[in-house]
């Protein structure tokens, strides 16, 4: 009887011993992440490759759904509620972009599905994942597009109001494309770091393209002077070389010019992008990781210790 006592409690000991690490065996195909950092808009009122502008950072937040569904590869579904914005005001002299007086800012969410592709496998049980990962990735979104300017102390939508005579979308296709790497925190959880630029295929998220007025000046002018829309011809043309000392347009001196005002940067072939570094980190959706990772054992814990 004592034999079998022995034998049935080791076996019992045994069992739970195994079971408390069986749980590491699995893999864990779906996760969760989230991350935040910092936003920088490239376009007609920035251009970090050609000039010294510096950095004019604003910022972004994510939150993904992952899934591992080869040796190598995750896919993920992402939303992004990202802030961006440039103005003249630092420009590079070089640039000639100061005496334009220009400024936008914009307030956008992005949906995207991305492939990431890493250096190690991923499709491993939960407990060998790698210390460190790197990976690139590559995808398809859409984004929403709403530049805004400052007239008279108030954030005014640019996108209805056509300053350029040229109807864009509200909802535009992004492609991001990055790298990032992967650290592994413990069983469950990675810390991650990632830039992200997104391409675009349009010209009009800080509402800018044609190099100057000089093919809607008059429509511009038409509608301001008939008070239909003024702030068009206030919004589309704010040098000061064409804004009288009260504030409002010089529309003789517009219309003396011709409409040869700088707006942007003539170079039809190239389109708006961003771009993301974002700090976050990651989480494996283990069936236990209530029970075994932070809250259960935790409490568990003080209990014993405390009571």
């Amino acid at each position: 009887m004592k034999k079998l006592l022995i034998v049935l409690f080791f076996s019992i000991s045994l069992g739970a011993h195994s079971q408390s690490f069986y749980r590491y065996r699995f893999e864990e195909p779906w996760s969760i992440s989230a991350s935040i950092g910092p936003t920088q808009y490239f376009g007609e009122l920035y251009s970090f490759w050609r000039y010294n502008e510096g950095v004019q950072p604003d910022w972004h937040a994510n939150f993904s759904v992952n899934y591992i569904f080869g040796t190598h590869l995750k896919t993920r579904l992402e939303g992004t509620y990202y802030k961006m914005s440039g103005t003249d005001v630092p420009s590079d002299p070089r640039a000639y972009r100061t005496p334009r007086n220009l400024h936008f800012q914009a307030k956008n969410w992005e949906v995207s599905s991305i492939f990431e592709y890493y250096f190690h496998p991923v499709k491993v049980n939960n407990i060998t994942r790698h210390l460190w990962n790197p990976y690139i990735f590559a995808g398809v979104g859409m984004s929403t597009n709403n530049p805004q300017a400052q007239l008279d102390g108030n954030w005014v939508d640019l996108r209805p109001l056509q300053l350029e005579n040229n109807p864009y979308e509200k909802y535009i296709v992004v492609f991001p494309m990055g790298l990032g790497f992967k650290y592994k925190l413990n069983v469950y959880m990675d810390l991650k770091f990632e830039g992200n630029y997104r391409w675009t295929l349009t010209d009009y998220m800080d509402d800018i393209s044609a190099y100057n007025v000089s093919e809607f000046y008059q429509d511009l002018v038409q509608d301001y002077v008939s008070g239909q829309n003024p702030d068009r011809l206030r919004l589309a043309i704010r040098n000061p070389k064409y804004v009288l000392d009260n504030g409002q347009p010089d529309v003789d001196g517009i219309l003396r010019n011709g409409g040869r005002i700088r707006r942007g940067s003539g170079l039809t072939h190239r389109f708006d992008g961003y771009m993301t570094v974002g700090l976050g980190v990651e989480i494996y959706l283990s069936e236990d990781i209530f029970d075994n990772w932070i809250f259960r054992n935790r409490i568990y814990e003080k209990r014993f210790r405390f009571w």
